[in-house]
This record gives structure tokens, C-alpha cells and sequence, in this order.
């Protein structure tokens, strides 16, 4: 069953956020744009590298009101470790969510159950908390910050403008499509 447009369900997390442990619930994702980002592991291989990417562009997703949550099975005190000891870690300034019970991870049906691992997921959910983008890759295959901020943005301005879509590689300020019987056939 597809996730797209059903509400993030109910969960309670230790984090890690700014040299601080936190707690992040459900309810941290309504109000604004967030996204969550499930990877398998610290101290892992591809893992640091996105979780980097996704650090070098933060300011970006902030600047268009967009809150990062990287979600592993690991615990919060994990994630502090992961922080003191890798300087592509250290560059991190959002949120990592522990979900040692997997209780988040089998929320957002990403939970490899033999394993005890996420899957590579990626889940932008909307200020009512409403998943509306999801992305999910096989454990070798890294994701790119820079297209999901391009996503983020067509997801954010088809919410923000009815009738409108984003045709593919639709980029910020560029013409978008409405779809009506007189486009059928003709793009």
C-alpha cells in the first residue's frame, strides 16, 4: 500500500539535535515541511556520505521553512558518537532520531525485519503531516541532496498553487503544466 498522502503515524524518539539529546514525536512534523530520512547505519559507508550531503545543504532546506530528521536504528547515543568522531558527521545540524525498537521504521514501512535495519528511505511530509513524496533505494545506492530540495520545491508549489502541476525536471520558476482536456495528447 502506498504511503503517499496518509498521515504520519503516532511515535515518541530520543534524538540527537546540537550537542543536546531531544525528543522528537509525531507531532514535531505538522506545522512546517519536514523530511525524514531513514539509512541503515553509523559507522557505516554510504551512510555518512549522504547524511553529509544532506549537512552541506541544510541552510537550504531551512531557507524554504523544511526540517531534516535522519532516522536509523541506532540509538540516540549512537548518533552523539557518530558526531564526536567523523568530521563529515560533525557538520550535521539537524535532527538524528534513534528508532532502536524500529517502532518508526515499520511506521514508515522502510524496516528490513531480518536485518533490524532501515532501508534507504526518504519521506517529505507536509505541514498537516501528511506524507507526500516518498523515495526508496536499494542499501548501495546513495541519494543526492540537491534533487530532493528540487522535490521539496515542486511539492511545496503544487500545494501552494490548486490546479498546477511539475512537469519532470521541473526547476524553481520555470513554466508548470494545468492539466485539462486540452493538453490530453498534446505535451
Amino acid at each position: 500500500m502506498s504511503l503517499i498522502n496518509t498521515e504520519v503515524k503516532p511515535f515518541k524518539a530520543e534524538a540527537y539535535k546540537n550537542g543536546k539529546f531531544v525528543t522528537v514525536t509525531d507531532a514535531d512534523l505538522k506545522g512546517k515541511w519536514s523530511v525524514v530520512f531513514f539509512y541503515p547505519a553509523d559507522f557505516t559507508f554510504v551512510c555518512p556520505t549522504e547524511l553529509e550531503d544532506l549537512a552541506d545543504n541544510y541552510a537550504e532546506f531551512q531557507k524554504l521553512g523544511v526540517e531534516i530528521y535522519s532516522v536509523s536504528t541506532d540509538t540516540h547515543f549512537a548518533h552523539k558518537a557518530w558526531h564526536d568522531t567523523s568530521a563529515a558527521i560533525k557538520k550535521i545540524e539537524y535532527t538524528m532520531v534513534g528508532d532502536p525498537t524500529g517502532t518508526i521504521s515499520r511506521n514508515f514501512d522502510v524496516m528490513i525485519e531480518e536485518v533490524g535495519l532501515a532501508d534507504r528511505g526518504t519521506f517529505v511530509v507536509d505541514p498537516q503531516g501528511k506524507i507526500q513524496i516518498v523515495e526508496i533505494t536499494c542499501g548501495g545506492v546513495g541519494r543526492d541532496a540537491k534533487e530532493l530540495l528540487r522535490k521539496v520545491k515542486a511539492a511545496q508549489y503544487v500545494a501552494s498553487h490548486p490546479g498546477e502541476v511539475c512537469p519532470a525536471k521541473w526547476q524553481e520558476g520555470e513554466k508548470t503544466l494545468a492539466p485539462s482536456l486540452d493538453l490530453v495528447g498534446k505535451i
